[in-house]
């Protein structure tokens, strides 16, 4: 992902000499297609579709932190969090959405547009002369980067049309098309994570962490299988990924941290790799959204607080209070030093805060920016795949059996937590399994797709006070525009008319 090939001086030569007077004579410096069409031109083209896995040009989207972050979305329309700022914040967590309501509809256009790239580009390296394997990986990379956009979509928006056509997807004057039925788009997705899998190396190190890799596509494909509810296929692939090589990092805070950096985990499945320098895409500002005004790191490092997201009370309850993974989730957080250099803490409870302060990523040790950190973002890690196995096999075979319990008591042993007695029926260890996958992935961005999952997604709002909620909720609305600029060709979800 730290590859870049820079095609600006061509494009730079290119409006010059278009721009010479007549009768100066004409000379080429080269065709820009010969250039994308080599090995780096294509590699360039395809970090390019990898920008939206830090969500483009918006200002820390996709697996970013902001409003548009695909984890944001998922916590603040859940139990997991609460943001202390109102206005729409209360929209989120209330599911009060509109076709005009912005936060939501958004998604829909920024990766509508990924997936169409996708098919040019996938066009451009069949065509291209390049050594085999290589064309191979990168057809699966491009093909895991539209599955992954689609699913995201899907899950969001319900079925929409994925353009595979090279030459439909370059016309701007293509007329809409209607939407698909969900198996159409199901059947699509999973074809593309098949496709990747059987390509793609188990992993990627080095200069190539932060691609899609086999274990990454699998990720992917037991995801779409559980939401489909098809758990003994789920349960087939959970099994797969298990034979890859991944195994649980012994430190649970150090996979939120510098050193989880460049694939030194052995967790970490697929992550965003983020750096301090680069600008707001790509890096990690999860700590300056959390952070109390008054919070003051033991480390000395000076952190940027904007004391805006955190974890409702009554999710914090939950945790058993051994739980290690509460020293990243804080009741009391440190306000400074006292005259003889203790730690002083203050009760965000007592203090009339809405929540726990959820820290989740230590700050970055380097100290170039006190709100850009270069600890990467997370997207798959082999704890939520364990997890995902416990919960497929308990639907698959109608209750849990030792493998199923022995995935949730690997992450709960990890936590410092005793393992589940034995004697559970489906609906108790299911009952566990939701816990669990709070109490391990809160921030992660998936307890939204959980919660809808497990028919728990309204009923949430509504038992946190929301009004005029129904299941038509579990979807976000598409943008009005999309509509109406389809002249109705492209139908808005169900309840939002």
């Amino acid at each position: 992902m730290r590859k870049k090939i820079w095609i600006t001086p061509l494009l730079g030569l290119s409006m010059l000499f278009g721009a010479c007077e007549k009768g100066l004579e004409y000379k080429t410096y080269g065709d820009l297609n010969s250039v994308v069409a080599t090995p780096e031109g294509l590699l360039a083209s395809i970090n390019a579709i990898y920008r939206g896995m830090a969500g483009g040009d918006d200002w820390q989207g996709g697996w970013g932190s902001g409003t548009y972050g695909w984890r944001t979305q998922a916590m603040m329309t859940t139990d997991e969090g609460i943001c202390a700022w109102g206005g729409d914040w209360v929209r989120m967590h209330n599911l009060n959405f509109t076709p005009d309501f912005g936060w939501v509809t958004h998604n829909y256009g920024r990766y509508l547009p990924y997936i169409s790239r996708i098919a040019i580009v996938l066009n451009d390296i069949e065509n291209a002369v390049i050594d085999q394997a290589l064309k191979d990986r990168y057809i699966a990379e491009l093909k895991a980067l539209r599955a992954h956009y689609a699913q995201l979509l899907y899950f969001n928006y319900g079925p929409l049309t994925i353009i595979t056509d090279a030459t439909i997807a370059a016309d701007p004057a293509a007329p809409p098309v209607p939407r698909p039925s969900a198996a159409e788009m199901v059947k699509q997705i999973e074809q593309d994570w098949k496709d990747a899998a059987a390509v793609l190396p188990s992993r990627f190190t080095g200069d190539n962490y932060g691609r899609f890799s086999k274990a990454a596509a699998l990720t992917g494909l037991m995801k779409l299988y559980m939401q489909e509810k098809r758990w003994e296929e789920a349960v087939t692939v959970g099994q797969e990924i298990k034979t890859l090589g991944y195994s649980l990092d012994e430190n649970y805070e150090d996979l939120f941290s510098m050193a989880s950096k460049g694939g030194a985990s052995n967790e970490m499945i697929l992550a965003v790799v983020s750096t301090a320098t680069g600008g707001d895409a790509y890096t990690n500002m999860w700590l300056a959204h959390a952070l109390p005004t008054d919070y003051r790191d033991p480390s000395g490092v000076e952190l940027t607080a904007w004391d805006g997201y955190k974890m409702r009370w009554y999710s914090y309850d939950k945790f058993d209070q051994n739980d290690r993974r509460l020293r990243v989730l804080l009741e009391e957080y440190p306000t400074g030093r006292d005259g003889d250099g203790n730690i002083i803490y203050k009760n965000a409870r007592t203090a009339g805060h809405i929540g726990a302060v959820p820290v989740k990523f230590a700050p970055d040790p380097s100290r170039t920016s006190s709100q850009n950190s270069a600890v990467d973002n997370p997207v798959y890690r082999y704890a939520d795949v364990l997890l995902m196995l416990a919960e497929s096999i308990n639907e698959a075979n109608g209750g849990p059996n030792q493998e199923a319990y022995s995935a949730i008591n690997d992450v709960r042993e990890r936590a410092g937590l005793d393992p589940l007695p034995e004697n559970l029926n489906k609906t108790q260890f299911l009952e566990k399994i939701q816990d669990e996958r709070l109490f391990e992935l809160w921030g992660e961005g998936w307890r939204r797709d959980d919660l809808i999952r497990w028919g728990l997604f309204i009923q949430r709002a509504i038992d946190d006070g929301a009004s005029n909620v129904n299941e038509t909720r579990v979807l976000f609305p598409l943008p009005r525009t999309a509509v109406n600029e389809s002249n109705n060709v492209i139908k808005q979800n169900e309840g939002y008319q």
